[in-house]
C-alpha cells in the first residue's frame, strides 16, 4: 500500500502541529510500527534532514507563490493532492486540518481544533475567511477525521460533521519530556534564564485566547494582597515566569504582554523569557512550584501534558479539552473569572499537601498518552477501506 502524508509542518517544529508532525514521522520510522509492507511518501515544502528507512520517499515542492502566507498555504495544500494522485497513492494522511481535498484515494485528516469557528477574530481578514471556508469544505469531504480529543470531536459534531466519521486518538509530548533530567541540565537552564526554582510558570503561547492578560491581572491582585498582608499563605509570593514568542502588539491575536506588565507595575515581579527552545522547557516545568494555564479554549492542550510529564502540579481552566488532558492532576478554575483564578493560585500557593497530591497524580494521567497508539490508530484509519 502506498500512503502519502502531508508533512509540511516539519519546517515549523516549534509549533504544536509541528511537534505532532515531527514525532509522528519519527515514530512511524521505528521497526515496531514500520513493517516495510507499505510505502510512505512524505510531502514537504522544503528538503528535510531525517534518517528514513528504504520504504520512505520524500517529495519537496513549492507552488509558484513563494511568500510564506495563506496564499502559499492554500496553493500548496491543493497541489499536494494532485501530486499524491500522480504518485499513485492509495491513501493520504493530513496531519492537521487543511484545505486539501483528495479524490481516488482514502483521506484521513487529523483535527487539532476548530479555533476559527469558535473565535471569529481568527477570520479577521478576507484571506483568513477564504482559507477557513476551504478547510470547512475539506472537513466535509474527508473520509475519516481523527480528533485529538473528545472535546474536539464534540466541536466537530456541533459544526455538523457526522459523529460516525470522527474517531479520537491522543497525541503525546516530545520524548524530551519523558526522560530523566540531570541536575547539571537543570542548573544550566536556571542559570541561562536567571531563575531560582520555586517560581510560577506560564507557557504555551501568548495568543489572546491563552488568557495571559487574565493571569497577569490575577497575579497583580496577589501582589496587592501580599502588600496588604492578606495573602493566605505563609510564604512570599514567588515570581511569575512567562515564556512564548512575543508578537508585535499591533497583531490583534497577540497579547500585548510587555505593555500589560508595565501598566500593572509588574516589571520586578514577572520574568518574560520570549521564545524558549524545546530542549530547555522540561527544566522550566520541573523547577516551577506549579504551572498556570488559564486558556479560554484548547483543542488538546499540549503544555498541560508537558507539565504532567515533569510531575509539576497544574492550575488550569475547566473548559474545552483541558479537564480531559489533565484529569486528576490539576486544580480547575473559571478562566473568565479573575476572582476564580486568584483563588486557585492562592490555594495552590498555601496548600503544599494539595500540590503533592496533584504531582502524585501526574504519573497516572500522563500514562494515557503514547505516540505508538496515536500513530497506529491513524494508520489503521488510512488502511481500513471499510470505515
Amino acid at each position: 500500500m502506498r500512503i502519502g502524508i502531508n508533512a509540511s509542518f516539519l519546517r515549523k517544529p516549534g509549533t504544536g502541529i509541528g511537534q505532532v508532525t515531527v514525532n509522528f514521522i519519527q515514530k512511524l520510522t521505528e521497526s515496531t510500527i514500520n513493517n516495510q509492507q507499505s510505502t510512505f511518501v512524505l510531502y514537504t515544502e522544503e528538503p528535510i534532514d531525517m534518517q528514513l528507512p528504504d520504504n520512505f520517499q520524500v517529495r519537496s515542492f513549492l507552488p509558484f507563490w513563494k511568500r510564506d502566507d495563506l496564499i502559499r498555504k492554500v496553493l500548496w495544500e491543493k497541489s499536494v493532492a494532485r501530486q499524491a494522485q500522480r504518485d499513485g497513492c492509495d491513501a493520504f494522511i493530513s496531519l492537521y486540518q487543511s484545505s486539501t481535498v483528495v479524490s481516488g484515494m482514502r483521506h484521513v485528516m487529523v483535527v487539532h481544533d476548530v479555533i476559527p469557528r469558535i473565535f471569529p477574530e481568527y477570520q479577521g481578514n478576507m484571506r483568513q475567511r477564504f482559507h477557513w471556508r476551504l478547510v470547512e469544505r475539506a472537513l466535509s469531504h474527508t473520509d475519516v477525521l481523527v480528533a485529538v480529543s473528545a472535546s474536539t470531536k464534540h466541536d466537530l459534531v456541533e459544526f455538523g460533521v457526522p459523529s460516525e466519521r470522527i474517531t479520537v486518538a491522543y497525541p503525546d509530548v516530545s520524548p524530551l519530556f519523558r526522560r530523566d533530567l540531570s541536575l547539571e541540565e537543570e542548573n544550566r537552564v536556571m542559570a541561562t534564564y536567571g531563575l531560582v526554582p520555586g517560581y510560577l510558570y506560564h507557557g504555551g503561547g501568548l495568543e489572546v485566547r491563552k488568557n495571559t492578560e487574565g493571569l497577569l491581572r490575577a497575579y497583580r491582585s496577589l501582589v496587592e494582597k501580599e502588600t496588604a498582608g492578606t495573602l493566605g499563605t505563609s510564604v512570599s509570593l514567588p515570581p511569575l515566569v512567562i515564556s512564548g514568542k512575543i508578537h508585535a502588539e499591533s497583531n490583534p491575536l497577540a497579547t500585548p504582554v510587555r505593555t500589560l506588565i508595565r501598566d500593572l507595575g509588574l516589571e520586578k515581579r514577572v520574568h518574560l523569557l520570549d521564545f524558549v527552545p524545546e530542549q530547555d522547557l522540561p527544566a522550566l516545568y520541573k523547577n516551577a512550584l506549579f504551572f498556570v494555564y488559564p486558556s479560554l479554549y484548547e483543542g488538546f492542550g499540549l503544555p498541560i501534558l508537558e507539565a504532567l510529564c515533569m510531575k509539576t502540579p497544574v492550575l488550569t481552566a475547566d473548559n474545552s479539552s483541558l479537564t480531559e488532558v489533565a484529569g486528576d492532576a490539576a486544580l480547575y478554575i473559571d478562566a473568565e473569572n479573575t476572582d476564580s483564578l486568584v483563588s486557585g493560585m492562592e490555594r495552590l500557593l498555601s496548600d503544599a499537601p494539595l500540590r503533592q497530591r496533584l504531582s502524585d497524580a501526574t504519573t497516572k494521567e500522563q500514562a494515557r498518552f503514547e505516540w505508538s497508539r496515536f500513530v497506529e490508530h491513524v494508520l489503521d484509519m488510512a488502511k481500513d477501506q471499510t470505515l
